[in-house]
Formats: C-alpha cells, sequence, structure tokens
C-alpha cells in the first residue's frame, strides 16, 4: 500500500522552466529541422516520454520555446516600441538589434529568422507560425511609425508602411549577417547607417528614384 500512495502525485523529477530554456539554446544553435529529439532530450537531461508528457511532440516544444524567446528579458523589440519619440525607438532597436545578433553568450542570430529560412515544407506548419510572427512584428511597427506620424515627428509624405519593412530588412539582415561572423562592431555601424538613412526617410530627404515615387 505505501509502494502504491507514494507514486501518486509525485512531482516531474525536473525544472520545466530549466528544460525549456535547454531547448530553446538547441533550436537556436541548430534551427527546428537541424534539431533532433535526442538532441532534445540530452540538452534537457529528460527521455522522450517525459518531454511528450510535459510539452507535447516537437512542433509544440518549438513553439513554447519561440514564445520563451520572444520574452525573455534581454529581448529588444517590445521595450523599443515603448520610447516617446521614432527616433528613441528606431536607435534602440537597431543597435539592440546589432547587440543582440553578436551577443558571445549565445547563439547567433535570431531564431525566427532563422527558422522561417530553414524550414522545409515537410516543417511548412512552423515556417508559417513564423513567417506570422514576424508579419505582426512588421505592423506593430508601423502602427508605431504612424502614431509617431499622427503626432507631427515625421514629414507628411512618409510612408510608414515602407519604413516599418525597412527596419525589419536591417534587422533580419543583421541576424543573417551575425550568423556567417559579422562582428559586433561591424554590426555597430550599419545599426548606425541605417539610423541615418531612418532620420532621411523620416525627414522626407531622402532620394528616391523617379521611376520609384
Amino acid at each position: 500500500m505505501t509502494g502504491n500512495t507514494s507514486t501518486i502525485g509525485r512531482p516531474r523529477a525536473f525544472d520545466v522552466d530549466k528544460a525549456l530554456q535547454k531547448a530553446l539554446e538547441v533550436f537556436w544553435e541548430k534551427g527546428y529541422e537541424g534539431t533532433s529529439l535526442p538532441d532534445l532530450t540530452e540538452a534537457m537531461g529528460i527521455n522522450k516520454p517525459s518531454l511528450y508528457a510535459a510539452f507535447g511532440n516537437k512542433e509544440q516544444l518549438f513553439l513554447k520555446a519561440i514564445e520563451l524567446y520572444e520574452n525573455r528579458p534581454c529581448g529588444f523589440f517590445q521595450p523599443a516600441l515603448l520610447q516617446p519619440t521614432a527616433y528613441l525607438m528606431a536607435e534602440q532597436m537597431l543597435f539592440g538589434g546589432a547587440a543582440a545578433s553578436s551577443d558571445p553568450s549565445l547563439p547567433k542570430g535570431c531564431l525566427m529568422v532563422q527558422g522561417a529560412l530553414s524550414c522545409s515544407d515537410n516543417a511548412n506548419s512552423v515556417k508559417q507560425v513564423l513567417i506570422e510572427k514576424r508579419r505582426s512584428g512588421e505592423l506593430q511597427l508601423q502602427q508605431r511609425l504612424e502614431r509617431a506620424k499622427a503626432e507631427g515627428e515625421f514629414a507628411a509624405d512618409v510612408d510608414c508602411a515602407a519604413l516599418a519593412c525597412f527596419l525589419g530588412v536591417q534587422l533580419h539582415g543583421m541576424s543573417i549577417q551575425a550568423t556567417t561572423g559579422a562582428s559586433s562592431d561591424k554590426l555597430q555601424k550599419v545599426a548606425a547607417i541605417a539610423l541615418e538613412a531612418f532620420v532621411a526617410a523620416t525627414s522626407g530627404k531622402a532620394a528616391v528614384p523617379e521611376s520609384a515615387s
């Protein structure tokens, strides 16, 4: 009797939060499809039945890891949106992206960018989730820029949708550059150039080819 009751309500023998953090690190380093179940169980310190019981299948675990990735304390995107001016927002976002992409204590690049680029048709559902998250981020950027324009921070003819896309391209590009070895110093210089372009665009002084106008 004692032997039976001792197993009732027994807590998991591992820390779920720490295990999820380990899974995030593996996915970040190897990508979704490059990560195998043995990779995950070894890093998390659990067996497959425990993984399935706590997190579901590999795809469900990846989506939980993405949620953790988005809400980590060192994330820069959401704090940047809260800056009082569009310039400060762009500054924090660009330099924050450069620093995060090249942080020596973390895997290089951005998990969501790399995951969407490397997913094959076999992982299309994961790819679509990542694409939608990136679109959502760009829409949040556009809405923040439109608010700045309405408050008089920008020239009247500024295209906020294009400007949001521009910032997204810079962040994604720096992430990709970091995975191929770009240094922090180089990415900081890229961020500075991008910020100058942002200022020119929002003042209405950016050069636009006649064919694009």
